[in-house]
């Protein structure tokens, strides 16, 4: 299997790719042993507007914050073609 938590047996949670808010967050940041926390995501990212604060930025990365309030997001790569799958973590999360 990929790996990607698709029934790998990993324990990565039963949302996988496909979860939202919180969970996908969570799961991304530490699929592939985290290496997906700061892949680029092709294209030069996915402009979108922050899901706490409301300020415009781009997320470059399969995780990453908004520069205004800190929000963390995210997105799996087997839907990082679109921005409206960006899931937003809710207020006060926080990685590592």
């Amino acid at each position: 299997m990929s790996g990607c938590g698709c029934g790998d047996g990993q324990g990565h949670g039963a949302g996988g790719p496909y979860a939202e808010g919180r969970e996908l967050v969570e799961f991304v940041a530490q699929a592939h042993g985290g290496a997906l926390l700061r892949r680029a995501i092709p294209g030069g990212g996915l402009a979108t507007m922050c899901q706490g604060c409301n300020a415009p930025f781009v997320l470059k990365t399969h995780v990453g914050s908004c520069p205004t309030c800190g929000g963390v997001h995210a997105v799996s790569p087997p839907r990082a073609s679109d921005a409206a799958n960006i899931q937003y973590a809710g207020d006060g999360f926080r990685l590592g």
